[in-house]
């Protein structure tokens, strides 16, 4: 499945306005061969502010990708997974790629990061949501 998001990131750099989707696609063409010990996190939530992806230009974006090739890589994730969770070995795997799934459908405004940086990221965003609703 890493293949298939390195071959759908070189087709979108070819067609040159793709390359902010060909960047994704390699991005998470490297998170599909290593998955553990990381994570998809939403940029708005790990910086605490909006950006061009995480708004309605990524919306956009997330629409152009989920038409073009997000329903099949997330198709082939699924598929993948159910192979993976045959065997229990597998299964860690699995579960892996039935999360790829999800960020297979909508991976703009998304960053790969540790798992640490996720919970901490989570844990701030978490406790000044509780400040705001104190005062």
């Amino acid at each position: 499945m890493g293949l298939c998001w390195w071959l759908i990131g070189c087709l979108a750099y070819i067609s040159i306005i793709g390359i902010p989707w060909g960047k994704a696609c390699f991005v998470i063409g490297n998170f599909t061969f290593f998955p553990f010990g990381k994570e998809a996190i939403s940029r708005k939530e790990l910086h605490g502010k909006d950006d061009i992806g995480t708004g309605g230009l990524g919306l956009i974006g997330n629409i152009i990708w989920f038409l073009c090739g997000g329903f099949w890589l997330a198709l082939g994730h699924v598929g993948t997974g159910l192979l993976c969770c045959v065997t229990i070995i597998g299964i860690p795997f699995g579960i892996q790629h039935f999360k790829l799934a999800g960020i297979s459908l909508a991976p703009i405004g998304m960053t790969i990061v540790t798992k640490e940086v996720a919970e901490a990221a989570r844990k701030a965003n978490a406790e000044e949501t509780v400040k705001g609703l104190r005062s």
